[in-house]
């Protein structure tokens, strides 16, 4: 209070007078000054959240839509074989080929006998879907693995986004215990004392237009 009335008028001593006006005046010049600054500050905390928000670096991606976006035939195709290859579905048609090729072979039904034991054209064409089918589920694994570094560049957006408003959201917390609150019991310290004083002022104003003499005075049984 007098550090704000000394900045006011510099002249001011410590044993001049100051009238109850000029008191509030300073008064609610303070409480302007603390509510001003609280919400610079505030808005300070929110512009910088916006700026880190607005760069792209925080801006997640549906990995569905970018993946499938730039598929090709062939891409298409290797994940088809891939999802093939490994099911329940291919072992089970693949073992019903090779035993009815091993049986057919092996008791000459109705005369055919295109493959003798030790069946060396199905180990021949059991190598060549093998190498066919390596590179084309590699492929496949391939593509997993750009997704799953698509996955983790997201998350890795999604977390930076989330500890980014995580921490405005802790840098907002202690400036309201630190700061605000204290600001918010100091104003009203300050409405209290604004409000007594001017109850009292209103007291006086009454006491001088009513003073004790003109009062009329009730009688008493002593008077009677």
């Amino acid at each position: 209070m007098k550090n704000s009335i000394y900045e006011k008028i510099p002249n001011a001593k410590t044993s001049s007078f100051v009238c109850l006006k000029d008191i509030q005046k300073t008064r609610l010049s303070q409480m302007e000054d603390m509510i001003e600054k609280d919400l610079q500050k505030d808005r300070m905390m929110n512009e910088a959240l916006q700026k880190e928000l607005a760069k792209d670096n925080y801006v997640t991606r549906n990995i569905n839509d970018t993946m499938h976006g730039k598929l090709t035939k062939g891409q298409k195709l290797a994940d088809i074989v891939a999802r093939f290859g490994g099911s329940w579905g291919f072992i089970i048609t693949f073992t019903i080929i090779l035993v009815i090729w091993m049986g057919i072979n092996v008791t000459h039904f109705l005369g055919v006998h295109f493959d003798p034991y030790p069946f060396i054209l199905l180990n021949l064409f059991l190598s060549c879907i093998a190498a066919i089918q390596a590179p084309i589920i590699m492929m496949s694994q391939n593509r997993q693995a750009d997704r799953d570094r698509f996955d983790a560049e997201n998350d890795y957006r999604t977390n930076t986004k989330s500890e980014m408003e995580i921490r405005v959201l802790h840098e907002k917390i202690d400036q309201l215990n630190e700061v605000q609150w204290p600001h918010i019991l100091e104003i009203q310290k300050m409405q209290i004392s604004i409000l007594s004083e001017l109850e009292n002022e209103i007291q006086n104003l009454k006491d001088e237009k009513n003073p004790p003499s003109s009062r009329k005075r009730h009688p008493t049984k002593r008077d009677i």
